[in-house]
C-alpha cells in the first residue's frame, strides 16, 4: 500500500550524534581576544626615549632593557606620478638623434600603469568595487577616472590576458578531473529599449581544478544562456571526470567520454530542506546518514590538511578510508531510500528527493572508488 510521506514515522534505529535536538542551543563562537599580526610585514620602529636619562641625584643612568609593543598601521591607497623621460642624444658628425623607445604597454597612449590597471581589476572582481563605486573612492585622493574610462581600461585588459586564459584553459584541457558550476548574473541591456527592463540575466561558468589536485586554477566562461553549446564549447574534446551538479546542460558530455561525478551536497540538500520546512519527518534519517558521510570526510581532512602537521593527500589511503569506513554508510543510505520509495507516494515532496539519489547513486558514490574525488561539488 502507498502512504503520503506525513504518514511515514522517522526510524529509531538511525541516529547521528552530530545532529542537534530541538531543544539544543546553538554555541556561540568564541572571539578571538587578539588580532595576531604577522610577521612578514615591514617594521617602522619608533623609539620613545625619556626626556631625560640623568638621575635626580645628577648620575648618568644606564640602559638595562626596552620593553616593545607591536600595533598594525596602514598606509592608504596613494596616486603618485610616474614620469618617463627620454633625453635626446645626437652625433655631431652625423646629425643623428638617438633615443629609447617607450617600453610596451598593456595599453598603448594609456596613462595607467600596470599597478593601476591591476589595482582596478583585482578592485572590481576580486573586491566586488563597482567602476562607479571606485570612481568616488580615487575623487577622495583628489583623482578624477571617469567610469567610462575605466570599463575601457578594463575591455582592454581583457584582450592583452586573452593568451593567459588561453593557456591556463588548455592546462585545465590536460587535467583527468574538473569541477564545474554556471552563476546566473544580471547584465545590461545595450541598447535599452523604452518600457522594456534594463537588465537582462547571463550566466558565468567556472570550470577549476579540485581542491586537493597539483595543479590550482579556474577559469570564468561567460554566456548570454544557459545552453549547452557552452560547456560543448569550453570542454570540446576533453575526456574525464567531471564534478557537477545535475543541470541537463551537461548530459551530452557524459556520452562523449566524460564520466559524470554527482553531488553529494546536492543529494542532501533536497531532505534538509523537506526537514527545515516540516514537510517530511523522515527526512531526518535520510540527513544523520548524509552527516555521518561528512564525518568520514573531516577524518580524511585531519588526517592530511588540517593536522598538526599537514601533508599532501594520499589518494590509495583516502580510497582506503572510504572504503572501510564511507562505503558501509552509503550502502545503509541506498538501503533506506530503496525501502522508502517503496512506501511513498508517487507526488509527495519525499519521493522527489529520494528519486533524485537513486536515478544517479552511481554518480554519487563514484568518489568511494577513487581517492582523487570529493564527495561535492561545493568547491566550485
Amino acid at each position: 500500500m502507498l502512504i503520503g510521506e506525513s504518514d511515514l514515522e522517522p526510524s529509531t534505529q538511525i541516529t547521528d550524534g552530530s545532529l542537534p535536538s530541538a531543544t539544543d542551543q546553538p554555541k556561540k563562537a568564541k572571539r578571538a581576544k587578539y588580532t595576531v599580526i604577522p610577521d612578514n610585514l615591514e617594521v617602522k620602529t619608533l623609539v620613545h626615549e625619556p626626556l631625560t636619562t640623568v638621575c635626580d641625584c645628577g648620575c648618568q643612568m644606564k640602559r638595562i632593557g626596552e620593553d616593545k609593543q607591536d600595533k598594525l598601521g596602514l598606509i592608504p591607497k596613494q596616486f603618485y606620478i610616474e614620469r618617463h623621460l627620454y633625453p635626446k642624444w645626437v652625433c655631431r658628425e652625423c646629425d643623428i638623434i638617438h633615443q629609447a623607445a617607450a617600453p610596451k604597454q598593456i595599453i598603448n597612449k594609456s596613462i595607467a600603469t600596470p599597478e593601476l590597471l591591476a589595482h582596478i581589476l583585482m578592485s572590481k572582481y576580486a573586491d566586488h568595487q563597482p567602476l562607479y563605486r571606485q570612481n568616488i573612492i580615487y575623487k577622495r585622493s583628489g583623482v578624477n577616472i571617469p567610469d567610462a574610462t575605466m570599463a575601457d581600461w578594463v575591455g582592454r585588459c581583457g584582450l592583452a590576458m586573452a593568451p593567459l586564459v588561453n593557456r591556463l584553459h588548455s592546462l585545465l584541457l590536460s587535467e583527468p578531473i574538473l569541477h564545474a558550476d554556471e552563476t546566473p548574473v544580471s547584465i545590461m541591456k545595450n541598447p535599452v529599449k523604452a518600457g522594456s527592463k534594463s537588465l537582462k540575466k547571463g550566466y558565468v561558468w567556472a570550470y577549476l581544478t579540485p581542491q586537493h589536485g597539483a595543479l590550482k586554477a579556474v577559469v570564468y566562461d561567460f554566456a548570454q544562456s544557459r545552453r549547452n553549446e557552452h560547456p560543448k564549447a569550453f570542454l570540446d574534446k576533453w575526456h574525464g571526470k567531471l564534478i557537477c551538479d545535475d543541470y541537463s546542460g551537461y548530459k551530452f558530455l557524459f556520452h562523449q567520454g566524460v564520466s559524470e561525478i554527482g553531488c553529494m551536497t546536492h543529494a542532501r540538500r533536497k531532505f534538509h530542506e523537506l526537514h527545515v520546512t516540516g514537510q517530511s519527518v523522515i527526512s531526518i534519517d535520510a540527513l544523520a546518514l548524509f552527516g555521518q558521510l561528512y564525518a568520514v570526510e573531516r577524518e580524511i581532512d585531519e588526517r592530511f590538511e588540517k593536522n598538526t602537521s599537514p601533508m599532501p593527500r594520499d589518494p590509495q589511503i583516502v580510497r582506503q578510508i572510504r572504503q572501510e569506513k564511507a562505503k558501509p554508510i552509503a550502502d545503509k543510505l541506498h538501503q533506506w531510500l530503496q525501502e522508502k520509495r517503496q512506501l511513498t507516494t508517487k507526488n509527495a515532496s519525499i519521493t522527489k528527493a529520494i528519486d533524485y539519489c537513486l536515478k544517479r547513486w552511481q554518480a554519487l558514490t563514484c568518489y568511494l572508488d577513487d581517492g582523487r574525488l570529493p564527495i561535492d561539488n561545493n568547491w566550485a
